[in-house]
Formats: structure tokens, C-alpha cells, sequence
């Protein structure tokens, strides 16, 4: 498994209120010619809204449209998502489209605190209504830090679910690290969530989280694509597989690495992996979390 970047597609110009900068967890949506990609921009405040914008099906690196407004705004303040919203997975619901999403909170001792949330529109335009003021996945005893990033398929009459769960921060050379694990859980309608193992954990001595993660169902079995962070590796998008999406197998020829040079000669993370008209595109962010904009690559083989 082979990916060829074909290089960077959208950054803020800083034209938009709501998108002055950043371009957070690109996450996208065929629309027959185009596909519409969801991020998370930041204001001159760095409160994340959820926006978009469109690129040529044919040539993902052309922009068609970008949206004027955010499809989903902020929570109000107190709330898990008063800092801002964040896309995860877009998905097909019974009365249109769901935005599986997550807020953060700023706080005192850590920077944030992360938990997942769900909103639903009648079309891929929008805007997005949340389902609660409250979060979807709340915290827990076992997962009281970050409870976010949710990837969601529907199978088999339910749905499955793979997320991020912090389970403590950890101070290493002077600096604060969250520990992260992907989890998976189960839902009979993709509201109602219902954990039940850790599906990957960091290994080694340098990799301390895992991060982001994509799963795609093929003919062959699942294939994930997560975010890894070590002490010297900054982020890099790693490749796994399994038979059944809960027992992976880490492929070190799946993944995307850092360029030599450029907007994602840094770090690369946060992909999110689509079919599109018999290909699979890979879009993800570069240096800066997403300061420099999201990019794309495409699966040669």
C-alpha cells in the first residue's frame, strides 16, 4: 500500500470571521462531482466553528466553493464545547446527515478537556442541530480527560465506533502529555454508546499516543489510519489492519510520513480516508496541527 501526496489544498485566507486560521481534522463527504470537506477554523480568538469547503471530485487539489458561515458554532459558556467544535465523521443518518464532532473546554491545569458530541441536518449544507447540550460520549471513571475523535460505521442493523480516551497526563522533560488509546464501543442507533476494549495502545518508548483514528471497511477485512505521537516523533499517520476491527496488526507500509520540505515537512496527522470514483483519497493536516492547512494523497496501488 502505496500513498503519492498531491499536495496541499486549502488555508484559511483569513477572510472568514470564524476561519482566521487552521484548518483542524479535514473531514470529507462525496457529493458526486465535488466532495465537501468539514474542518474545524479558528477566530481571532482561536474558538474552533465547524465550516467547509468543496473540491473538484476529479481534482481534489482544486477548491470549488468554500462555505461563507459554520455549519455548526460553538457551545454556549459552561458547556463542554464553549472553546469550540471540532469535525470527526460525517455519516448518513435517518433524517439526513450526522456530524459526529467533538467540543473542547479550556481549563486551568491542562489545556483542555475533550468530549464527543452529535448534530444532524436535513442536507450536507446545513447548519447542524445538536442532539444535546450534554455530551455523547461522557465522561466516565475509566475515561475522565478526553472522550473524542469518533470514526462511526453502520453494520450489521447497529453501529460501531472507534475514539480517542485519554487515560492520565504525564509530565516528561518538563512537559504536559496526554496519554491517549483508541477505544471501540457499539450503538443500536449511533446515539447511545456502549464501550467495551481498548482497540490500540501506544507501544515502544518514544510513541506515547495514538490519535484520530479512520476506519474503512473493505472486502479484505478493516483498515485504520491513526495519528501517533512520540517525544521525538512529533505526529506521523500510521496504517493498521484487522479481521475483525478490534485485534490490529500494525502495517509499517500503510502509513503517510513527513515530506522533506514544505507545509508538512513537520509532522503529518489527523487523515481521513474516502472512496471516491474508484480511488481513495487521503485528506490530513501538516505542520502546526492544522495550522498550515489540510493536504491530500491519493493510494497508488
Amino acid at each position: 500500500m502505496r500513498w503519492e501526496k498531491l499536495g496541499p489544498v486549502f488555508v484559511p485566507p483569513g477572510d472568514r470571521w470564524w476561519a482566521r486560521a487552521y484548518c483542524h481534522l479535514p473531514t470529507a463527504l462525496p457529493l458526486g462531482d465535488r466532495l465537501r470537506v468539514y474542518f474545524a477554523g479558528l477566530d481571532e480568538s482561536k474558538f474552533g466553528r465547524i465550516g467547509y469547503v468543496d473540491v473538484s471530485a476529479s481534482e481534489p487539489t482544486r477548491v470549488v466553493e468554500v462555505g461563507p458561515e459554520p455549519v455548526l458554532d460553538l457551545g454556549e459558556i459552561g458547556t463542554f464545547e464553549d472553546s469550540g467544535v471540532v469535525p470527526s465523521c460525517v455519516v448518513g443518518g435517518p433524517d439526513g446527515v450526522r456530524l459526529y464532532y467533538h467540543g473542547f473546554q479550556r481549563t486551568e491545569r491542562v489545556p483542555y478537556l475533550i468530549f464527543a458530541g452529535l448534530a444532524e441536518a436535513r442536507s450536507p449544507a446545513g447548519p447542524f442541530k445538536k442532539l444535546s447540550r450534554t455530551p455523547m460520549l461522557e465522561r466516565t471513571p475509566d475515561e475522565p480527560f478526553i472522550r473524542g475523535a469518533p470514526c462511526v460505521l453502520a453494520e450489521a442493523g447497529g453501529y460501531r465506533m472507534w475514539y480517542v480516551a485519554c487515560t492520565r497526563w504525564s509530565t516528561t522533560n518538563g512537559r504536559l502529555h496526554y496519554n491517549n488509546v483508541l477505544r471501540h464501543a457499539t450503538s443500536p442507533d449511533g446515539v447511545t454508546w456502549t464501550p467495551d476494549t481498548v482497540s490500540l495502545e501506544p507501544t515502544g518508548s518514544d510513541e506515547y499516543s495514538v490519535g484520530r483514528p479512520c476506519v474503512v471497511r473493505t472486502r479484505d477485512g478493516y483498515h485504520l489510519w491513526y495519528s501517533s505521537r512520540g517525544h521525538t516523533d512529533l505526529y506521523s499517520i500510521r496504517h493498521a489492519v484487522s479481521a475483525d476491527g478490534l485485534q490490529w496488526e500494525r502495517d509499517p507500509a500503510g502509513g503517510l510520513e513527513r515530506s522533506a520540505s514544505g507545509w508538512d515537512s513537520d509532522m503529518t496527522c489527523y487523515a481521513n480516508v474516502v472512496e471516491v470514483k474508484g480511488r481513495w483519497l487521503m485528506f490530513y493536516n501538516g505542520n502546526g496541527h492544522g495550522r498550515s492547512g489540510f493536504g491530500v494523497a491519493v493510494l497508488t496501488d
